[in-house]
């Protein structure tokens, strides 16, 4: 089935889906190229580093449209998921909670990019970057949950 592509990001926690101990249930991509050599990293808005497409899990979608729309909005791409990896806990410190990024726990999909657009939802707000395994897992090393997911995916090592 195709997803509509959006040309605004969703925004807002009204519709956002929590675990049983009140955490967000967050969905995301691992984003490969077709040889699974490389996997497209974008920046965080929050620390400027590199993360995964991510975002929260919304009650009118399943979780592999959710990843889907995250990989959209937030990396500017159209993939088809062919993995699914599982759920990964957060293990950010106490400290790094906050309101706006409260605990949560990640469900991640391993996609092959099928189209990068030349515009995308948060292009104003976010870079991409694609990555060998090396440099990818040396940029997530202060994610660990995320840095977890890549080392899931099957990218060649």
């Amino acid at each position: 089935m195709a997803q509509k592509l959006a040309s605004t990001a969703r925004t807002g926690r009204d519709n956002q889906r929590y675990g049983p101990q009140g955490e967000r249930l967050v969905a995301g991509v691992v984003p490969l190229s077709a040889d699974k050599t490389k996997v497209l990293l974008i920046q965080s808005t929050r620390r400027g580093g590199w993360v995964l497409p991510k975002g929260g899990w919304e009650n009118d979608e399943a979780i592999q449209e959710a990843a889907r729309r995250e990989a959209w909005e937030e990396a500017g791409i159209e993939c088809t998921v062919t993995k699914d990896l599982g759920n990964i806990p957060d293990r950010r410190a106490p400290n790094q909670l906050t309101p706006n990024a409260p605990r949560a726990m990640f469900h991640f999909f391993e996609a092959s990019v099928q189209k990068e657009a030349n515009e995308w939802p948060e292009k104003h707000k976010r870079g991409r970057q694609w990555m060998a395994y090396q440099a990818a897992k040396q940029a997530l090393a202060p994610r660990p949950e995320l840095a977890e997911a890549l080392d899931r995916s099957s990218i060649v090592r």
